[in-house]
């Protein structure tokens, strides 16, 4: 891998819990990795008043005890900058000039906004009007967290604000779904086997399931949760996304816009679904109270921060179809949702049935299946009929499987680990690019429109430990939803919370 470039990473949003929990400790494993630049500094910038000293002693608290910790807190820096005009960041610019002549680092500067979303437009405008956000000699780039929008025009709104300042090119869209390795390993699956790309298609697949639960609830964070739900905390974004990479033709070179225009061509070819279809092809819900081992869970409506009328979705399932040569009639499936039993992310491909059963009644009467696990147990599963030992021809259903876990001598990192390497080295690839953002948002909003504007659509309830509402099985006409466990080959109804 080659080393990247000599550069500053600039925290805005330093003192804020993202910083800690997920920035910070990615981080010091690349340090530890020896894969972070030759030349390197972070600038952690947020409104508290912290000295150097003060934001070193912070990663005393989320970091590991590690005999390589106090170098790698070296590497630590901290301002304090207002966000009220272009004066408020003076002191910024001065303080990144006098690391680069102390350290001997090239002005190559990220920008990471780990910031609430209100701040999004106005950061790159004051960077901007000090003359940081474009250099002939000096890449400089911005990383965007997620909410992208809350809305289609929203989203736009903020692509075009975030032009004025940025090319799209030094742009970083991050959804850290995409830095998980299995999600990477998808490309590699379909597009170095033989056995797998000549079946990926409308001819041998009868249908695409993607399954994303959280046995938590809100934890805390009705009140924000409140004014977002699930479709549009994790199937806009992250699930729309991993459905990209599933459906995407292959692209002419492994090369970040080679991979992203395909992606994009899936978002196009999504078939609209028009506000009067919306009870056909999507289930809402939201948790409601229940017992789990003895203990009372409260359902959504009873979280602190949480309206008591609330019907935000806590939970959906998705039915759609993709207008295209490949996936012409193929229904995909996505569901997500809070107090479901277990926390698992996974996609499954269900191959059709042989068209002659030569076995009778003796067959499984199931289909294939290839299960790609995204966490946790991270790993391949292939799900296929084999004779049961003895007189006659009884076939039931095996498992062949690889765990990531196997490769003892390999480390699987953390999202934000290679999210953050790929863009100190300008690779893109793993990052939303603004014109996908825009289609995404464009096949839900139609969506979210009927949710706001017909209260004839019923949200459903569903106990807390359970798998969503009971309605969610009628979206599949011929088949099941598989039903996963933390273990990546095992799946039934009753998996532990």
């Amino acid at each position: 891998m080659n080393k990247a470039e000599n550069q500053i990473l600039i925290i805005f949003g330093a003192s804020g819990d993202l910083t800690k929990r997920k920035l910070i400790p990615a981080l010091f494993e690349l340090y530890r990795q020896k894969l972070l630049p030759q030349k390197f500094a972070v600038l952690g910038a947020s409104r508290s008043a912290l000295s150097d000293e003060d934001f070193r002693n912070l990663a005393n608290d989320f970091l590991p005890e590690d005999e390589q910790l106090d170098a790698f807190k070296e590497l630590l820096f901290y301002q304090s900058v207002q966000n009220n005009s272009a004066n408020d960041f003076v002191p910024l610019k001065e303080r990144l000039d006098k690391l680069s002549n102390k350290l001997g680092i090239t002005a190559n500067y990220i920008f990471y906004l780990s910031t609430p979303p209100s701040l999004y437009p106005v950061i790159p405008r004051l960077l901007c009007e000090n003359g940081l956000t474009r250099s002939e000699k000096y890449f400089r780039r911005l990383i965007v967290e997620k909410p992208f929008g809350t809305d289609l025009n929203s989203a736009k709104e903020l692509n075009q604000q975030l032009l004025n300042y940025f090319e799209e090119e030094q742009i970083y869209r991050i959804d850290h779904y995409l830095g998980k390795e299995t999600v990477q390993n998808m490309l590699v699956t379909r597009f170095s086997n033989g056995i797998f790309e000549p079946l990926w298609n409308r001819r041998y697949i009868e249908r695409v399931e993607i399954t994303s639960a959280e046995s938590l609830g809100v934890e805390g964070r009705g009140g924000y949760y409140d004014n977002s739900g699930a479709m549009r905390d994790m199937l806009q974004n992250h699930l729309l996304q991993v459905a990209g990479f599933v459906a995407m033709e292959p692209p002419v070179v492994v090369e970040a816009n080679a991979i992203r225009n395909e992606i994009l061509k899936v978002f196009q070819s999504l078939r609209t679904i028009r506000e009067n279809e919306v009870s056909r092809y999507v289930i809402r819900g939201q948790y409601t109270a229940s017992h789990i081992n003895n203990q009372k869970i409260n359902g959504y409506r009873e979280e602190p921060g949480v309206a008591k009328f609330s019907r935000t979705e806590t939970f959906v399932a998705l039915k759609f179809f993709i207008d295209n040569w490949r996936w012409a009639g193929v229904p995909f499936y996505i569901r997500t949702g809070k107090k479901l039993p277990t926390r698992v992310t996974e996609i499954v491909i269900h191959f059709r049935k042989v068209p002659h059963h030569l076995f009778g009644d003796t067959g499984t009467g199931g289909n294939n299946q290839l299960i790609i696990r995204i966490q946790p147990d991270e790993g391949i599963l292939l799900k296929f009929g084999m004779k049961t030992p003895g007189a006659g021809f009884k076939v039931q259903t095996v498992n062949m499987d690889f765990h990531y876990s196997d490769l003892a001598d390999k480390k699987v990192p953390a999202a934000y680990e290679r999210l953050l390497l790929d863009c100190m080295q300008g690779d893109a690839t793993l990052y939303a690019r603004g014109d996908a953002v825009e289609a995404a948002w464009e096949f839900v909003q139609p969506i979210i429109n009927a949710w706001d504007t017909n209260p004839e659509i019923p949200i459903y309830g569903y106990p807390a430990g359970s798998w969503g509402p009971e309605d969610t099985d009628k979206l599949i006409v011929n088949g099941n939803w598989r039903y996963p466990c933390k273990n990546l080959t095992n799946d039934g109804l009753y998996c532990e919370l």
